[in-house]
């Protein structure tokens, strides 16, 4: 009896229907491609980290003036599309006195603008 209410439970969960768990005989799959997105994301921030706090006051006056290679190497390395760079330059400007008093912002932003 036990073995028949499992085997239905499993394969009711293997249903094509949306929900928000997914399939659940692929979880441990998931899991470890999840583990090795949030793995390259966080290197990827270390790295945009350690380039804005290095570089804050020249970057700070990059971004006021729209332009510079340490503004470039930033974006590059938070992986900001290229056609999205201008508006994000401009919305980066929009807010340069919370990215002057606080690097760490900045980080966030060009990471979120980065995806």
């Amino acid at each position: 009896m036990r073995i028949t209410l499992v085997s239905l439970s499993l394969l009711a969960a293997c249903s094509s229907e949306a929900n928000h768990l997914g399939n659940p005989l692929l979880l441990p799959i998931s899991g470890l491609a999840t583990a090795a997105s949030n793995a390259i994301y966080s290197q990827r921030r270390g790295k945009v980290e350690v380039l804005v706090k290095s570089n804050h006051p020249a970057l700070i006056a990059q971004i006021n003036a729209g332009a510079g290679p340490i503004l470039t190497q930033a974006m590059e390395t938070a992986e900001i599309p290229v056609l999205d760079r201008p508006a994000r330059i401009i919305q980066l400007q929009s807010d340069l006195g919370l990215y002057t008093a606080n690097p760490g912002a900045l980080v966030t932003a060009l990471m979120v603008y980065g995806g």
